[in-house]
């Protein structure tokens, strides 16, 4: 295959309309064709591509003027994440604006727990708030996994119908669309403290006092992750990501045993290929940087990293076992243009011209960001990537 036959080549534009490839490289044989743009499951799985795939952790979300018009319709942030149209129309708002190379599903990584019947609202001001806690042995016997189907029904319903609309009559579907959950512990992280926490006190008292309780909640969380991706992936999520969002704040040893030890169970259960196509796993730990070596033991195709990691010493701890994802400090969004590619850049050429980079944020976007600055650093990406990949061509 030459290079104008790979998606976002010199007549096309990464992550919008162009050619269907007639074929893939041997490589990519494991790799879903009809994707006009599959350059982000292709890094996913460690194979060569023309640049490097972006996409953006809370892409859609209230940065966007049109998302903030589309929640204003849906009346709260529950509404508009729990009505499949509103959820595939804010998901698609950020490919609109943007030559992304992915969609992202648009939920919450709380449905789970919602879904148990902890009763999840959004108070303003305060972030997600749960009616009921998970702290006494009683709560915990009573700890369930949930009927998917019968409680998350509206979210697999958005995968389905987010595929659809990426799908032209002809079976060409943009890019591929990636679901998600939270990690077991992250979930318990707001079950246990009703929402979020500055010190997660409550947690760590019962982690350290009753382990056997936390094991107990991380088993079922466990398993309802699992069902809850697995769903996602038969509803047509074309890879998932694990939100371990809280794993940094345990100490070494705990990590492992509350954290990492429920996000191998998970990845273990999981439905790896679907519809003849892999689908690609990435977990992303925030503070994680420590136990990358141990991370990439999980059986993930990719580790996300956040922003206090180089990507290069990141790449040389786990050689070829797995992609990585990142890295870019979100705050850099908020320096002029002409800074934010210089920075983008940086982080490419800490990565270095090998394949497996997947360029995101090192968390996710501040509502405050300039929507024309996350049109540069795109922009800056697939360029320089792309010139990365000349020059060692040339060489």
């Amino acid at each position: 295959m030459t290079y104008s036959e790979l998606p976002g080549s010199a007549d096309e534009t990464p992550g919008h309309s162009g050619r269907i490839k007639d074929s893939l490289p041997s490589a990519s044989s494991n790799v879903a064709h009809t994707l006009v743009n599959d350059t982000l499951l292709r890094a996913l799985l460690r194979q060569p591509t023309d640049y490097t795939p972006i996409w953006l952790m809370r892409q859609a979300g209230r940065y966007l003027p049109e998302y903030n018009a589309t929640r204003a319709r849906a009346g709260s942030f529950l509404g508009l994440a729990k009505s499949p149209d509103y959820a595939t129309e804010v998901t698609l708002q950020p490919l609109e604006r943007f030559p992304l190379d992915a969609a992202i599903l648009f939920s919450d990584i709380l449905t789970v727990p919602d879904a148990m019947g902890l009763g999840l609202n959004f108070v303003q001001g305060e972030g997600p708030r749960f009616e009921r806690t998970v702290r006494t042995e009683d709560d915990v016997k009573r700890l369930a996994v949930p009927d998917i189907d019968a409680t998350l029904r509206y979210v697999t319903d958005a995968v389905s119908q987010i595929r659809r609309v990426l799908t032209d009559a002809q079976g060409r579907q943009r890019v591929p669309l990636i679901g998600f959950s939270g990690s077991p512990w992250t979930l318990a992280c707001y079950m246990v403290e009703g929402g979020g926490s500055d010190n997660h006190r409550t947690l760590k008292s019962m982690a350290y006092a009753r382990p056997d309780l936390m094991h107990r909640i991380l088993k079922v969380n466990a398993q309802a992750v699992t069902a809850y991706l697995n769903a996602q992936i038969e509803a047509g999520a074309q890879a998932v990501m694990i939100f371990d969002t809280w794993g940094g704040v345990l100490a070494d040893g705990a990590y492992q045993r509350f954290s990492l030890d429920y996000i191998a169970k998970v990845v273990a259960g999981l439905k790896r290929e679907h519809d003849g196509a892999r689908v690609p796993v990435i977990t992303f730990t925030k503070g994680g940087g420590l136990w990358l070596e141990e991370i990439a033991t999980t059986g993930v195709d990719a580790i996300g990293l956040d922003w206090t990691m180089n990507l290069g010493v990141a790449r040389q701890k786990v050689g070829s076992r797995v992609a990585l994802q990142g890295n870019i400090d979100p705050s850099v969004l908020f320096a002029p243009p002409a800074t934010i590619r210089t920075e983008a850049r940086a982080v490419l050429e800490s990565f270095g011209n090998f394949p497996g980079h997947v360029f995101n944020l090192g968390h996710g976007i501040s509502q405050f960001t300039l929507p024309e600055h996350v049109a540069e650093l795109v922009d800056e990406v697939h360029r320089h990537s792309r010139a990365m990949r000349a020059g060692q061509a040339a060489c």
